[in-house]
Order: C-alpha cells, then structure tokens, then sequence
C-alpha cells in the first residue's frame, strides 16, 4: 500500500468534519481494500445517542454493508486515535489485517479526556470484582443452545 498518507488524512478531516458539525468526538477511521476506501465512519456517539458509534465500529459497519460481509480479511483500518478496548475488539472480530492510527491512547487521555485506562483495568479483575458485578445463571438451558449450534450443519461460520 502505497497512499498510507492520503487514507490516515481522510481519517483526520473526517474527524474534523463530523467534530464541527456536532456528530461527536474528535475521531475518524477509514477502512481500505486494495487501494480504495470501502468504509468510512466517525465518532457519532452523542448525535446518535448510541455508546458504541465509536469512529472505527461505524466505519467496520459502513465497510461491511458496502462490501456485503462479515469479514473484514485484507483490509486495513486507518484511524484518527489508537484504538480503545471496544474498537480494538470490533477490529479483531472483522479480521483487519493492519491498524495505523494517528494519536495514541495516551493524546486521547490527556488533551482530550479520554481515558480507557479503567477499562484495562477492569479486564484484569474476575468478573464479580469489576465495577458492574457479574454473576452466571442459567447456564444449563444456555449451553443446549451452543451444543445445537455446534451440530448444526447449514450454520454460517465466522
């Protein structure tokens, strides 16, 4: 890939643009495949009410539908901001093959305030230390649906 400059300044004036029309936060991402933008997505969380319209989840949304799949396998991401806990995962699940991002963690902590720290932090306790307390019911009807889902013949991997 030859044009790593001109994908991560689409990623910032993404980011710039949706951030002065009020769509959210300072944060952008582009997704490419061979040489061309197939997503793009930015920071959406307070316009759309939704916690999750991180920059780079919107944009593994808009590059799924564009490419009409789940798997993201040979693309890349370009991405305004390191990636946090959540965007890092979604990243993960689509198969992306590389992340470049421009601002770390830490740029994103401390000029603009956000901070992933504690949720690092709570990954490391068991789940009923973390600060919303987990506990398991209902695992014996649960786990019958896993055991069908690994019998079934016609399901969709992914």
């Amino acid at each position: 890939m030859k044009n790593f400059e001109k994908f991560m300044r689409a990623a910032v004036e993404l980011s710039r643009e949706k951030m002065n029309e009020n769509a959210g936060g300072p944060f952008g991402a582009v997704i490419v495949q061979n040489e061309k933008i197939v997503g793009r997505g930015w920071n959406a969380v307070s316009s759309k009410n939704d916690p999750t319209a991180h920059a780079e989840i919107s944009a593994i949304r808009d590059a799924c539908q564009n490419l009409k799949t789940f798997d993201l396998s040979g693309c890349e991401i370009f991405t305004s901001c390191e990636p946090c806990p959540m965007c890092l995962g979604a990243i993960l699940w689509a198969r992306i093959s590389k992340i470049f991002y421009a601002n770390t963690a830490r740029d994103a902590a401390e000029i603009a305030g956000f901070d992933d720290e504690n949720f690092y932090a709570e990954f490391q306790k068991s789940p009923a230390d973390r600060r919303i307390p987990s506990q398991q019911i209902g695992r014996d009807a649960a786990i019958e649906v896993f055991r069908e889902w690994h019998k079934k013949y016609d399901k969709i991997e992914y």
